[in-house]
């Protein structure tokens, strides 16, 4: 099948080179000129694992094209898929000019029978506004071309999204009509054999539930997050509760983790997106503000723990912090945990060596104007430093030599923002530990 996709960020370039791995002619494009070039040289713009193979070897097969003119990505295609950003707005909600944008230029530039996927996270009644746009700029043309317009939620987890992509837990569409839902089918088939994974549903509730599962993992998060300053409190140990509470089928383990809060792209900015979507609707989601206020205040425990073992004033202190990004396996630093540790250090008189395996670049980008010191691997960061906080569980940090961090350490401390060591490991090496949800 020919398929476009317009934006090239990190859904659309995914869904672009996964639809092409699996034989469909595909051509992506992006306004970004530079961002195409470099596409089109090979260079992939994000950190994502096997996406860059992917993307080369799809270009070698001709499968996978790029282009900044609209109309090439409209030309002879089935469908359209609309993958551009939904930043947030100021009040919290989805900004949709970009996607109103660019279904202003299909309505312009369409020249046949189009199905025209929503991809990118949108509020609850996108659809419908897409669909005016469209609609009001064929009427300007005097056109009397039809189309429909398909909602079909991303539920990639950074790190892994091809994998997600090529095996997906589910895959949601919605349609107004079988037409649509029957070539939706069609395209998705190679990836869902297991009919069962294809959910077929109306407009609203695809696009709602994207919002409904983002909130859900959030709400997990913080809530596990609240039970581990409880254990604090109460002097119980959070990793003890966890197993006793996830071995409980209805619960399980996933997203149990105590740790600093969650970020990345999609949880802040979908969880303050559903509440500013049900208050304007006219209902106060008490429970997703909650969500949201918990982790808020989460992102602060970290720099709490530093300032409860150095006091509020750490001038002429350095402090090592391993791990930038949001979550492992991707170098997305939006709203990731880390800005919240280094800015507050900063802010507190204190010195910060950083280092990340993949998110250096980002991170300048993000603590621009701030003085960093970044560090090319983990033990130049705590070189002459009095603690190390880990921020973010990448592989790396799990087994690290202990008795080689004591000779250049001037203090013996670890403050884990993920509870990734055993305090019989730790105590072994002779470190002062802090944990989270641990007195």
């Amino acid at each position: 099948m020919k398929v476009g996709i317009i934006g090239s960020g990190y859904v659309g370039l995914v869904a672009a080179a996964c639809f092409a791995e699996m034989g469909n002619k595909v051509i992506c494009v992006d306004v970004d000129e530079n961002k195409i070039k470099s596409l089109k040289e090979g260079k992939v713009p994000i950190y994502e694992p096997g996406i860059e193979q992917l993307v080369l070897d799809n270009q070698k097969k001709g499968t996978l094209h790029f282009t900044t003119n609209i109309k090439d990505a409209l030309d002879e295609v089935k469908v359209v898929f609309i993958a551009v950003g939904t930043p947030m707005g100021d009040d919290g909600s989805a900004d949709l000019k970009f996607v109103l944008q660019v279904a202003k230029d299909i309505g312009n530039q369409m020249s046949h029978h189009l199905v025209v996927v929503d991809k990118s996270t949108v509020p609850v009644g996108t659809a419908d506004l897409v669909e005016e746009t469209i609609q009001n700029a064929l009427s300007q043309r005097n056109s009397n071309l039809t189309f429909d317009v398909v909602s079909n939620p991303e539920f990639l987890k950074e790190g892994a999204a091809i994998d997600d992509f090529m095996r997906p837990d589910r895959v949601v569409v919605g349609a107004s009509n079988e037409d649509s839902m029957s070539l939706m089918k069609e395209l998705y088939d190679p990836f869902t054999f297991n009919q069962d994974r294809f959910i077929g549903m109306d407009i609203r509730s695809a696009e709602m539930t994207k919002y409904a599962a983002n909130a859900m993992l959030a709400t997990k998060i913080s809530f596990i997050n609240e039970m581990a300053n409880i254990c604090e409190h109460v002097g119980a140990d959070i990793n003890e509760v966890r197993i006793g509470i996830g071995s409980d089928k209805r619960i399980g383990y996933q997203f149990i983790y105590p740790g600093c809060g969650y970020g990345g792209s999609c949880f802040p900015k979908d969880v303050k997106a559903l509440v500013n979507i049900a208050e304007g609707s006219g209902y106060t989601p008490q429970l997703i503000k909650s969500v949201e206020k918990v982790n808020s205040d989460q992102k602060n425990i970290l720099f709490k723990k530093l300032v409860s073992r150095f006091g509020a004033d750490l001038k002429g202190k350095t402090f090592a912090v391993w791990g930038l990004s949001f979550k492992p396996g991707t170098d997305d630093m939006r709203e990731a945990p880390s800005i919240n540790l280094i800015k507050s250090i900063l802010s507190a008189g204190g010195k910060v060596n950083a280092y990340d395996p993949k998110a250096t670049e980002q991170a300048k980008y993000y603590l621009q104007d701030l003085e960093v010191h970044y560090c090319s691997d983990k033990y130049e960061a705590i070189q002459n430093t009095e603690a190390v906080v880990l921020v973010t569980e990448w592989k790396e940090f799990r087994s690290p030599d202990f008795e080689k961090m004591k000779e250049l350490m001037n203090q013996n401390i670890l403050i884990d923002g993920r509870n990734q060591f055993s305090e019989e490991q730790i105590n072994k090496h002779g470190f002062e530990y802090f944990q989270i949800g641990v007195k």
